[in-house]
């Protein structure tokens, strides 16, 4: 197949630029000519809460990526539409995580369906948003009907979808395995690349810092005092994408500061297996959620995770055999973390645990499922 996939990639940074790339691979992997149209502007500035949208990294060699969406642009949204009316590809996959790219998507895809060939999918990573604004049910509206079908990483996602009225085939596949952070590094080399004292065992909370995540959640459970007696510290790694004070205030009003090993900045590609590799546990103490790349990057390090019962969270995460599943409260997640520092051959039963179950978690899975529901009716 002939396959566009529409959505963040090189030179925009992130989870979902990774993600878009490792697909084009899989299909490529898979026989099939892949590339990416991504955005020449993702986010005007002003409504990007971070410090930059623009990787530091090397340009992928082996990907032909086009860089020609401007979000806020409706020009080049009719030039991309039309572009792909013309050059007739089998498949265009869109990535739909936030109503704001509603217009956009929604005025390509209307452009592409005109040439009755492309078949039009999309990877629903929200139907409805973490944080509600305004304007997002018209927005997605305007984008999502316009599909043949849909893909969506957690289940919840998937019944949002049908709550919304879209009755196009539609299917849940669990998010593959982020597998191109390179090779697992031995503990203590990433302790040694890091500077962390190796007398310590860490946790790990990693991602961009947005309310819904629950860094405020994890911060007061290990405050509990049970905890503060343990050689134990959380590395708190990622960009804050909205204001810090809350987290600042929760550090200071319970003495944190000698607890936590900061490393607020964006994390690069290259430096991604250093953290997982260093931590004892992978920490999610999500609010709400739909689906998480984090818990597929702890799968691929064979790291035991924490996670709260929210979302799709769960889904992934057999509670007992690669970790804890627990309520989002304080003292849930206190009393999960008590557990395992005190219990240390945990680690080793959850980490044979995540070397079980990644298996399951394959591209070529992935692949099989946009085009199954990229299929005309009665072809499936």
């Amino acid at each position: 197949m002939r396959v566009v996939i529409i959505g963040p990639a090189y030179p925009l940074r992130g989870g979902l630029a990774t993600y878009n790339e490792r697909l084009a691979r899989a299909f490529r992997e898979a026989g099939d000519e892949a590339r990416i149209v991504t955005f020449s502007l993702q986010y005007p500035e002003f409504l990007f809460p971070g410090t930059t949208q623009y990787s530091t990294d090397p340009a992928p060699t082996d990907l032909d990526i086009q860089a020609s969406i401007n979000s806020v642009n409706p020009l080049s949204w009719w030039r991309v539409g039309r572009q792909l009316r013309r050059e007739r590809p089998d498949l265009v996959i869109f990535r739909f995580w936030l109503p704001f790219m509603g217009p956009a998507l929604g005025t390509i895809a209307r452009l592409v369906r005109g040439n009755r060939h492309t078949r039009l999918v999309t990877i629903t990573d929200n139907a409805i948003p973490h944080e509600k604004r305004p304007g997002d049910r018209p927005l997605t509206r305007y984008f999502l009907p316009q599909n043949h079908g849909f893909v969506t990483m957690s289940r919840a996602v998937l019944a949002d979808l049908r709550r919304l009225g879209l009755k196009q085939p539609a299917r849940y596949q669990a998010h593959p395995l982020y597998d191109n952070f390179g090779p697992i590094v031995p503990k203590a080399e990433a302790l040694r690349r890091l500077g962390l004292d190796p007398q310590f065992r860490y946790l790990l909370f990693f991602g961009f810092i947005r309310a819904y995540k629950g860094l405020d959640v994890l911060l007061q459970a290990f405050a509990d005092e049970r905890l503060r007696q343990l050689p134990v510290k959380l590395i708190v790694a990622g960009e804050f994408y909205e204001d810090a004070a809350l987290y600042e205030e929760l550090i200071r009003t319970h003495h944190l500061e000698s607890r936590l090993v900061r490393a607020t900045d964006f994390i690069p590609n290259e430096r991604v297996a250093d953290y997982f590799s260093a931590a004892d546990m992978v920490v999610q103490p999500y609010k709400h959620a739909t689906q998480s790349g984090v818990s597929q990057i702890a799968y691929h390090f064979e790291r035991p995770m924490l996670v709260t019962d929210v979302g799709g969270l769960a889904e992934l995460i057999p509670d007992g055999e690669v970790g804890y599943v627990v309520e989002p409260t304080p003292k849930a997640i206190a009393d999960a973390l008590l557990d395992f520092a005190t219990h240390p051959e945990k680690e080793a039963v959850f980490e044979a645990g995540t070397r079980h179950y990644k298996q399951q978690f394959s591209w070529s899975e992935m692949v099989k499922a946009l085009k199954a529901v990229a299929q005309p009716e009665g072809k499936l």
